[in-house]
């Protein structure tokens, strides 16, 4: 019998909208649930939102950007830019922060 798969534990969730159709009852659950999950497992999370309110109520203060990266490829862009030693060094960088070296 195969070995099972490792489980999934990114240290990244990204999650968009991910409560927007929800009725509000749920809505607010999850919101709860996701405040667990974030305390207990101490991921980071960048969650996206239209509601000022959720965002506010998931905020954990005082937020601060992890860095910036000026992405100074030319334009047009093509897909041989992809393949360039500038987009892959920008490239490398920005998985380097995430610790995927």
């Amino acid at each position: 019998m195969p070995p099972s798969p490792a489980p999934h534990d990114p240290k990244l969730l990204l999650m968009d909208e991910s409560f927007g159709a929800l009725d509000a009852l749920t809505r607010e659950r999850m919101n709860l649930e996701m405040l667990r999950i974030w305390k207990r497992s101490g991921k980071t999370v960048v969650f996206v939102t239209h509601s000022i309110q959720e965002a506010m109520f998931l905020t954990a203060a005082p937020a601060r950007m992890a860095a910036f990266f000026l992405i100074d490829l030319p334009y047009p862009r093509t897909l041989e830019l992809k393949t360039g030693e500038a987009f892959g060094r920008l490239a490398r960088r920005i998985y380097q922060l995430f610790g995927m070296e």
